[in-house]
């Protein structure tokens, strides 16, 4: 499968390697509060778009601790594939996983771990040695722990073919098109929840420039009012 291919969300299927407590308090190469936001924001994405999810574990009782609550409350029905190795791809469930969702075609592999230089780049490599898998390794999902460390492991994985991404650009490509309007509103939702200054604009664009009602996160959609797309291309 080419690289020059787009994301869709028929030719992907998404990893969560790691997201523990224990994981996330030797993170120091972005603010902790944020990586748990782009990590369950990457999640909710995962779902508008029936992007079939696996989450692995390591450790869980004797060292890392349990998986965000935020991200299973995402995925409540996902298998927690738990494991001893550094190295995901050691374990037989998750081969085994991945193979079902590439049996299907989706062979672009999007991955969201900690740490960037141990659990995420020793998967990504040992896969895409033993597979024709894309990897595309989303950097702001992920934690190192300093910034060197992720930093020099994203530039090994991107000399070895690894595609860098970003949360917010996996969700947009998924997207593709602001006339989808089976996914529109939940986009828009996602993106005025968690992307910061750009649901903000989300927000004003709604209520200053359509004149939509203003509301609370928790008061019920309104975006009916605004046509599919406008917002997003303004």
């Amino acid at each position: 499968m080419s690289k020059l291919e787009v994301l869709t969300p028929e030719n992907s299927q998404i990893i969560f390697i790691d997201h523990q407590p224990q994981m996330a308090f030797g993170v120091q190469s972005i603010d902790r509060q944020t990586l748990k936001n782009n990590t369950v924001a990457l999640a909710k994405a995962a779902k508008i778009f029936d992007v079939p999810t696996i989450i692995t574990t390591v450790e869980t009782d004797s060292f890392s601790g349990h998986t965000y609550p935020e991200l299973l409350d995402v995925n409540p029905q996902a298998p927690l594939l738990e494991r001893t190795s550094m190295n995901s791809w050691d374990d037989q469930k998750v081969r085994d996983a991945l193979a079902r969702g590439a049996a299907e075609g989706r062979k672009k592999i999007v991955v969201s771990g900690l740490w960037t230089e141990v659990c995420n780049i020793t998967f990504a490599l040992s896969c895409m040695a033993d597979t024709d898998y894309e990897i595309y390794m989303v950097a702001d999902a992920s934690g190192g722990t300093s910034v060197d460390a992720h930093k020099y492991a994203m530039d090994r994985m991107v000399q070895a073919g690894v595609i860098p991404v970003t949360w917010q650009q996996v969700l947009l490509e998924w997207q593709r098109d602001w006339a989808r309007r089976d996914t529109y509103d939940a986009v828009m939702d996602l993106v005025r929840e968690h992307s910061g200054a750009y649901g903000m604009g989300v927000d004003y664009a709604y209520t200053m420039v359509h004149k939509a009602p203003s509301r609370s996160r928790h008061s019920g959609p309104t975006l009916e009012a605004v046509p599919a797309g406008k917002v997003a291309a303004e």
